[in-house]
């Protein structure tokens, strides 16, 4: 989803909390990551494979110059043969130590197997940041956790997936001084048209 369109979903979405929700969560992925170079690991649930957050996310490292955003992507199914980014398993989240970054999306209850995997990740001193559904252990164990509950909100967690990574991207700081880059200066425009007018009151 370009910033436009990123853009014009925000308005769509204004006197919700989902935009400043959206920026607050992803205002927590970046201090978790930033400050530690990186080690961001991505996993979703054995039913649901969060590719398309961690494509994005890897979009926003680049365009942003926070190489820090982009994530390992950890699968629970793995072939033989895949591309090394696709060849990282469950196995990975034992690894976790502090100064990573733990970023679960499940959209369904996940499976006591990966709870115990994130409570494990957890007490090593990895940060745990939750894209849920709205489940109380997987929340429990969150440092920070963004919930869309079924049937419950104006949208569903993909929608907000792409609310943050685009936020965790274009409300960075640039990392070295200089011209803002294009796609911030778009960003901008494009929430400045897309702006309701101020009150007159």
């Amino acid at each position: 989803m370009d910033a436009v369109r990123v853009a014009l979903l925000r308005e769509v979405l204004a006197g919700t909390q989902w935009p400043g929700a959206a920026r607050r969560f992803a205002g927590s992925l970046r201090r978790a990551v930033v400050p530690a170079g990186g080690k961001l690991l991505l996993v979703g649930t054995a039913q649901y494979e969060p590719w398309h957050l961690a494509a994005h996310l890897v979009d926003e490292a680049a365009w942003s110059g926070l190489p820090e955003l982009a994530p390992t992507l950890v699968r629970h199914h793995v072939r033989p043969g895949e591309p090394p980014h696709l060849s990282v398993g469950l196995g990975r989240l034992a690894a976790a130590r502090r100064g990573h970054t733990l970023l679960v999306v499940a959209p369904e209850r996940p499976g006591e197997g990966l709870l115990e995997r994130v409570h494990d990740a957890r007490r090593a001193g990895a940060t745990v940041l939750s894209l849920d559904g709205g489940d109380p252990d997987l929340g429990t164990l969150a440092h920070d956790a963004l919930s869309v509950a079924d049937g419950t909100a104006e949208l569903d967690l993909d929608t907000v997936q792409h609310l943050v990574s685009a936020a965790a991207g274009e409300n960075s700081l640039p990392a070295q001084r200089g011209p803002r880059r294009f796609r911030d200066r778009l960003a901008r425009l494009a929430d400045q048209l897309t702006a309701p007018p101020p009150s007159r009151w």
